[in-house]
């Protein structure tokens, strides 16, 4: 029993479909795109079969009893309204995955809804979020209007950005927004709920279930550059270094020997520094640029925990890195030029981690051509770190060690560092996303 969910911005076509998307499908459904004909499985693939998997016949496409796997469509969606039709044999569990990976377990690295004929005698004892309907272990669902076995139900599934709404049978059982869910048990345990893209699916687990009419609207993202999603702050304007200063040198470049300091000395170093970054650090067209001589970029304002997104993009052999709560780093580099010791080794990893305490290399090469634009997404809470590079989770739940004081555990809270090793490189669209 699996449920999916995932992350993004919230367009303006959201605020459109909440106030006026009905909840029953209209007789004409312009924009509409079926995802199943009707008779074979074209357009979608089997991951990980079980038994008889999955079959097409007569307009239904079908979870053999005994049978499973994942089946995922071959393109991946991001904003969409979902429509489809299903039925469950009595006692029947399956999911529906949504922003899911190829691999891995959709109801965790993804989102995953259940679908499951809970009204049945032996699924009396579930947890509220196992219910139909649910975002798996993420967000319970309103109760009461499955039909019983064997019926058909219609189902409805809203996906913008972060907010997810679901409609059975006419009735609305979810109406969410990702961006509340802020317990970082929750958080460490699900990263696919920050997942903006992925693969839709059925996930049966051994249950005879039937789907029919499956059909899909999708919806464009609409940011502009430096302009933050929904539930997100601007750390960088786009127009100038405001909410930004330098940082110091030499001994002031570390937080315990800059607490250490007397609040004189700090001003003063802090000054230089600000020179240095005015110098060094300019805005040109929307983007952070720093021609390689100066010192790191600092976020003028503290962070504990968060959600910061970052755009990069760098030049051959480049080396650069972005600091959490002042402390190094999630690696940027070139893994493709052969020019470096991190050949074939990707971009975010935490690299001043000791091995083999915590991991320090990235779970995949997920960078993008040299002098394209990357985006990381970074989950930072207590001492422990998700990272996406491309939309692809290449740091999974890792502490970030104290690289200043190796006895003692990551800073409660510190400053956001735009990392620099002497070459040229450029950053845009800096939001962050405080967490209690």
């Amino acid at each position: 029993m699996k449920f999916l969910t995932r992350l993004g911005s919230l367009s303006f076509l959201f605020i459109f479909l909440t106030a006026s998307l009905p909840t029953t499908a209209p007789a004409a459904e312009d924009g509409f795109v079926s995802l199943f004909d009707g008779k074979s499985l074209k357009g979608w693939k089997l991951i990980g079969k079980k038994g008889e998997g999955y079959g097409a016949k007569d307009g239904v496409l079908f979870c053999a009893k005994g049978g499973g796997g994942k089946l995922i469509t071959e393109k991946e969606y991001s904003d969409f309204v979902l429509r489809f039709e299903f039925k469950l044999a009595p006692g029947a569990n399956n999911g529906l995955g949504i922003r899911a990976p190829e691999q891995g377990d959709a109801a965790y690295l993804g989102m995953e809804l259940q679908i499951i004929d809970n009204r049945h005698p032996k699924w009396a004892r579930l947890q509220p979020w196992q219910y139909h309907g649910s975002i798996y272990n993420v967000v319970p669902a309103k109760r009461g209007s499955l039909k019983e076995a064997g019926e058909w139900n219609v189902q409805e599934v809203t996906a913008m950005g972060r907010r997810i709404r679901i409609t059975l049978n006419g009735d609305t059982i979810i109406d969410t927004d990702l961006n509340d869910v802020t317990d970082a048990k929750t958080l460490m345990k699900h990263p696919g709920i920050l997942r903006e893209s992925g693969h839709i699916g059925f996930l049966g687990h051994g249950d005879h279930a039937e789907f029919r009419n499956i059909r899909i609207m999708e919806f464009p993202r609409g940011n502009d550059d430096n302009s933050p999603p929904t539930g997100f702050t601007a750390l960088f304007n786009g127009k100038d270094l405001d909410g930004w200063k330098g940082l110091p040198k030499g001994p002031f470049n570390s937080p315990a020997k800059r607490a250490a300091a007397s609040k004189e000395e700090v001003a003063a170093a802090q000054e230089l520094a600000d020179e240095s970054m005015r110098e060094h650090w300019k805005v040109k067209k929307g983007e952070l640029e720093f021609d390689g001589k100066g010192q790191s970029l600092v976020a003028a304002k503290d962070y504990a925990n968060f959600e910061l997104l970052v755009d990069w993009k760098i030049k051959e052999a480049a080396d650069s890195g972005i600091y959490l709560r002042g402390s190094p780093q999630v690696q940027i580099w070139d893994p493709f030029s052969g020019k470096s010791d991190n050949t074939k080794v990707g971009s975010g990893g935490l690299f001043n981690n000791k091995l083999p305490k915590n991991s320090s290399k990235p779970l995949a090469v997920a960078d993008n051509p040299i002098g394209e634009w990357n985006q990381f997404r970074i989950l930072m809470t207590g001492e422990r770190v998700h990272i996406f590079l491309n939309g692809k989770l290449v740091v999974k739940n890792t502490v970030l060690e104290n690289y200043w004081e190796r006895d003692k555990p990551i800073y409660p809270s510190g400053q956001i560092e735009l990392q620099n090793h002497g070459n040229t490189l450029w950053f845009k669209n800096v939001y962050i996303r405080e967490l209690p």
